[in-house]
């Protein structure tokens, strides 16, 4: 039995449904609860490399890879949030911000928050836009129904009352450093080490679909202290999203695990 498996025999304290998963018949909402907890049974790193698997450029690249992938980038996104956002240029991050910049405007992207529904038949929590100016967009029914899941799945141990909204902020935080540092970016690609080209002692780094977004879930459950990856209960959203959509007639559009998104 893996670790994942022993935490989830140990929760407890599941909640009464919410007014969404309550509209679910019962056998529905019986036969979700089974998929969470089997998704909740899979080790952590079993989610980025299914993200990573799922990703366009990776066809044909092997789980061992992925796993090396996943796994490299998701510890540069935890060394992130430990070290405040200054592996990059220099050391107060993208623009000279500073290690206090998170405490003062609350997520350390810099970037304007604004709230919106929408985000559900997306399956979206949160998206960083650059243009025509920085801002995270937050969308608050995929919030609101997380918030619910991980009450209703007993999962408060790992998902705190509030942290999806503050892990999506901080999800999108990551990407702003990213999208803002190109020295960070150099660093993100040398940590996970892909080789896209070679001439003789000469190695260039190559890019990887979706480190960023390994490396942002990482970010996340390190700045927000979760107890478990972000990635685990996008998962469960996305699941539950498909029961609501099929109670309603509501196709859910495609969409990978990660939840979040940028432009």
């Amino acid at each position: 039995m893996t670790a994942a498996a022993r935490d989830v025999r140990s929760l407890t304290h599941a909640a009464a449904p919410g007014p969404a998963l309550g509209s679910l018949a019962p056998a529905r909402r019986a036969a979700l609860r089974a998929e969470c907890t089997r998704l909740a049974e899979l080790d952590d790193a079993e989610f980025g490399v299914r993200l990573l698997a799922n990703t366009p450029t990776h066809e044909g690249r092997g789980p061992a890879l992925l796993d090396r992938w996943a796994q490299a980038a998701t510890a540069f996104g935890t060394e992130l949030a430990a070290d405040g956002g200054r592996r990059g240029s220099d050391a107060h991050g993208p623009g000279g911000r500073g290690p206090d910049a998170h405490r003062r405007d609350g997520h350390g992207s810099g970037a304007r928050v604004v709230e919106r529904d929408g985000g559900l038949g997306q399956l979206l929590l949160a998206r960083y836009v650059s243009r025509p100016a920085p801002a995270v967009e937050l969308y608050v029914d995929t919030l609101a129904l997380g918030e619910e899941l991980a009450g209703w799945l007993g999962w408060r141990g790992w998902f705190p009352a509030g942290a999806l909204r503050e892990a999506a902020l901080a999800h999108e935080t990551a990407h702003c450093l990213l999208h803002g540092d190109a020295p960070l970016r150099r660093a993100l690609r040398k940590r996970v080490g892909h080789t896209a080209l070679r001439l003789g002692r000469l190695r260039v780094r190559g890019h990887v679909a979706g480190a960023d977004e390994l490396a942002a879930h990482g970010y996340a459950a390190a700045r927000c202290g979760l107890g478990r990856t972000p990635l685990l209960l996008t998962a469960a959203l996305a699941s539950a999203a498909r029961a609501l959509g099929e109670t309603s007639g509501t196709a859910l559009a495609g969409t990978s695990v990660g939840a979040l998104g940028e432009d």
